[in-house]
């Protein structure tokens, strides 16, 4: 027995403030939770707590299920104890787990599963062992409490498991026993056997896989298990398995796909819900996909019916309600994501002029593609009620329908466009509600086969808007915003009064419905919808403004989030057109309203300084008789919260500042520097203190996203008012350098991107070999290299450092171009996919000046500059002059060597240079 014991005073102390911690009234909590923090700096806490727990039998068990919860969630103290204490608590726990009391033995099993935990099997196996052997127990609740711990260990940590300890690996004994008991009298040790095995799976356990043709048929044999748990846990380990040893499924797919088919319908939704992911798994994996596809004829179908709400849904969901004067309750308004941008450039198809990329939007309101940049993925609330309770089988069976729609496309559509007419046209309405969804979750791929049946499926969707069911109203709003991009393309004159004008009305009907979820899903939709029309809402500007500035006085809180968002998004898509002085007075007054209540610390500030950051470019100069308001309370909120910050690094004990209002300020400055650039001079003159100065204070910010606003706005400036940046740059570029870092974590990859966009955009403004900017040509140079060559870093990073050199090296050749051996591969394989623009000219423009003042140094590298310049598909006449030049100058210079080049061209790159430039 360990030799740690309790000192009275100690435990009286913690006692009454477990005691005390059942008070409800709001001041007692916060008083008890900050002394119970403080507690946690006691060495010998956690030995209280365990003391409590198991060696205070005459303490209500109340109190002591308290200390085993604490105990809990400070498990990671164990780490820093004295070995008295830790051998104290680990006895303790294991001695409550053998308790009288239920309420105490479910404590103490939390308990176990936390210390088994951190300290890890290797270094409790005692614990270990003791599990193992309650599952031998003849008091079968003994070996379920035994078990059930196990189940959460392994659901928890089955690497740390899948270990050696002392010569072997327990789990060699546990896996066989799992087996074993996966056949017990009780449906509770099946389940739970079931499950400890299945969570072993997907981390290649060798100590399972010995016995995987045993675990495959014990699954089958438990498939028709009376428990709908075992067969919940059975689903759940055939779709691990699937993922994982696919081979080892396919040749009995016949008879799993049946049993799958039958478990998606399954009346118990969680067994249910388990198969359906069965189906989402095997469509996402394109390597079996040949062997899904001769059951989609079966399959796609049950996924189908899937799609119907269920009772439980409609009773949560209260939808019939016309609530949109009903207050949303705090709770309802999930946490959002604002702020920070980064600066990354579109990128052609096989050097073709390529639409910019969209996220893909899956059917439940979810991004499904990843990127290698740290992209703002879309919130859970943005998409209709698809997202509005937790996951289930209505949106399972929706995702699998989007996945398999990508990879079937016109196949898929053939199987289920008799059964989807059906439900379109039926009389029940969670029928047509249900078919409303899959034709929204089909969109993205069956698009090309689906489009013939879009000039009947359009109007009846614009149609259904006018149902009396606000669920049906709300799924319509969000199948018509995936269609958006079909209905806003300028085909023609006919399509636009069919198609594009009616859902473009029938949504701003819907943004003013009388129901909350309506009115969110239609404003969510019309946002989709201003992305795809772009310019071609610009007639319609005035209506749209009108009822969308209506809404500003009818939302509840939760929709006023998502109307900002519309808001910005129609000024990022209409651009100038905004500034017309009508849509101005339109639109101003209720943001200037919103703008008027809200105080600096209110959360609600910080979506409508987003909003206004696009209306501020979007309107350009027409914006200045509000901006000097506007400039002020940026500069006012950015001053607070470094001051606030400031106290935070000085006393941790206070919570960190929301860095959030930091960051949608400099993006709103950002914004005000684009869409008014040297008017904000006066403004920037009189800041106190001077906005400059706190912009050099925020690149120094220990959060990555306060100095990629940051970053933004310096390059912002440079491009709109460099001539009031340039005294400030000596301290500006002091950290800007500091800030290139070829291997950036992944949350500081924003950052270095805008670091890295903004200094080329300085280095243009000093202009040609600038005598002050000289200095950091070198110390620039070196850092932007190293980004380039870095295998590992980003390649967005990868653009912007190639960007910035060639415009440093436009400015800088003489420095620069000698370095051209060690970048220009790179260089060329960095942008030669970039869409054309004005930077991708200005890069190359220095690149090709570079190449002029040391035409050696891209002799190595002549096929990569050959085929970069071929990709452009619109260079502008100086930089065409400038590749004309050069390539001519090549040929003359070595006209013999130039030909035994280029013969070993691809065939593309030599065709490309004679037509274009002769050579």
């Amino acid at each position: 027995m360990s030799s740690w014991n309790p000192q009275p005073a100690g435990l009286q102390e913690i006692l009454s403030t477990i005691q005390e911690s059942t008070d409800m009234n709001v001041t007692v909590q916060r008083n008890i939770t900050q002394k119970l923090d403080s507690f946690t700096r006691v060495p010998d806490y956690i030995a209280y707590l365990a003391h409590i727990l198991s060696a205070m039998p005459r303490e209500e068990e109340r109190i002591r299920t308290i200390a085993g919860y604490l105990l809990k969630n400070n498990a990671r103290l164990i780490l820093g104890s004295s070995s008295e204490v830790a051998q104290y608590v680990k006895a303790a726990v294991l001695r409550a787990f053998d308790d009288g009391s239920v309420m105490i033995r479910n404590a103490a099993g939390q308990d176990i599963v936390s210390f088994l935990g951190v300290l890890e099997p290797r270094n409790w196996p005692e614990c270990l062992s003791q599990l193992v052997n309650m599952l031998n127990h003849p008091d079968l609740d003994k070996q379920e409490a035994a078990f059930n711990v196990l189940e959460k260990a392994c659901e928890d940590y089955p690497r740390k498991l899948d270990v050696e300890i002392g010569g072997t690996r327990p789990l060699d004994f546990m896996i066989p026993k799992f087996l074993t008991l996966a056949d017990h009298p009780s449906s509770k040790m099946r389940s739970h056997a079931v499950a400890c095995l299945s969570y072993f799976v997907p981390v290649n356990c060798q100590s399972l896989f010995v016995h995987i043709d045993s675990f495959i048929a014990c699954l089958f044999r438990r498939a028709s298990d009376d428990d709908p748990s075992v067969r919940r846990h059975v689903c759940q380990a055939l779709v691990l398995l699937l993922a994982a040893r696919p081979e080892k499924l396919m040749p009995e797919m016949d008879d799993v796909a049946e049993y799958m088919l039958y478990s998606t319908k399954d009346k118990n939704e969680n067994v249910a819900l388990e198969a359906c992911e069965f189906w989402l798994t095997f469509a996402e994996d394109v390597e079996l996909a040949p062997f899904l596809q001769p059951l989609l004829a079966k399959v796609a179908p049950v996924l189908l019916d899937c799609m119907i709400y269920g009772e439980d849904d409609l009773l949560w969901l209260e939808g019939d309600a016309e609530d949109a004067e009903v207050p949303d309750k705090e709770s309802d308004i999930k946490p959002r994501h604002y702020g920070g941008k980064s600066h990354n450039y579109e990128r052609d198809a096989n050097g073709e002029p390529a639409e910019a990329p969209k996220p893909r939007i899956g059917a439940y309101g979810e991004e499904t593609i990843e990127s290698d940049e740290d992209d703002d993925y879309l919130d859970d609330d943005e998409f209709v009620d698809e997202m509005s309770t937790e996951w289930n089988l209505r949106k399972c069976a929706a995702a699998a329908l989007d996945v398999l729609a990508v990879r079937f496309s016109g196949d898929l559509l053939n199987v289920l466009l008799a059964p989807l007419k059906d439900k379109l046209w039926s009389n029940d309405w969670l029928q047509r509600e249900s078919g409303i969804l899959a034709l929204g979750a089909m969109a993205e791929g069956c698009i090309e086969a689906i489009e013939p049946h879009l000039a009947t499926l359009v109007p009846y969707l614009i149609n259904t808007l006018n149902d009396s069911k606000p669920l049906v109203r709300s799924i319509t709003c969000w199948t018509l915003g995936r269609y958006a991009s079909w209905t806003t393309q300028p085909i023609s004159d006919d399509h636009k009064q069919k198609y594009f004008i009616p859902t473009m009305e029938g949504l701003l009907r819907m943004v003013l419905d009388s129901n909350k979820r309506v009115q969110e899903a239609g404003c969510s939709a019309f946002a989709t919808l201003e992305e795809d029309a772009g310019m071609e809402l610009a007639p319609y500007l005035e209506p749209v403004l009108r009822n969308l500035v209506f809404a500003f006085d009818k939302y509840q809180h939760k929709n006023m989030l998502i109307l900002y968002d519309a808001v910005g998004t129609l000024a990022d898509a209409v651009g100038r057109e905004l500034s017309n002085p009508t849509y101005v007075e339109i639109l101003m007054p209720p943001l200037t309203n919103r703008w008027a209540k809200l105080k600096d610390d209110d959360v609600d500030l910080i979506p409508l300084l987003e909003c206004l950051a696009s209306v501020t470019i979007a309107m350009g100069h027409a914006f200045l008789p509000y901006a000097p308001p506007v400039f002020e309370r940026c500069c006012s909120i950015i001053h607070t919260s470094l001051l606030q910050y400031q106290q935070y690094q000085q006393n941790h004990e206070l919570d960190e500042p929301d860095k959030s209002f930091l960051v949608v300020a400099l993006d709103l400055l950002s914004g005000l520097t684009q869409g008014l650039g040297m008017a904000l001079e006066v403004l920037i003159n009189q800041s106190q203190p001077n906005l400059l100065t706190l912009l050099t204070i925020c690149l120094k910010h220990p959060q990555a996203p306060v100095r990629q606003s940051a970053y933004a706005l310096v390059g912002d400036m440079a491009m709109g008012c460099f001539s009031i940046l340039r005294s400030f740059m000596p301290g500006i570029m002091l950290e800007l350098i500091l800030q290139l870092d070829p291997e950036p974590k992944v949350e500081f990859v924003s950052a270095s991107n805008n670091a890295a966009w903004s200094v080329g955009e300085v280095a243009l403004r000093y202009g040609r070999d600038d005598a002050e900017f000289q200095q950091w040509v070198n110390p620039l140079i070196s850092r932007l290299i190293p980004i380039l060559l870095h295998p590992k870093a980003p390649r967005s990073l990868h653009e912007n450092a190639a960007v910035s050199i060639g415009r440093i090296g436009l400015m800088h050749p003489g420095l620069v171009a000698p370095h051209l051996p060690e970048f220009a591969q790179a260089w060329c394989q960095a942008l030669y996919e970039i869409r054309d623009n004005e930077e991708k000219d200005s890069a190359f423009r220095g690149l090709c000046t570079m190449v002029q003042a040391n035409p050696a140094g891209i002799a190595k590298s002549l096929l990569w500059f050959c085929n970069s310049i071929v990709r452009w598909n619109q260079p502008s006449p100086e930089l065409n002059n400038m590749f004309q030049t050069l390539l001519q100058g090549f040929k003359q210079h070595d006209e013999a060597g130039w030909a035994a080049q280029v013969v070993a061209f691809p065939p593309v790159i030599q065709e490309r240079l004679a037509t274009r430039y002769g050579v």
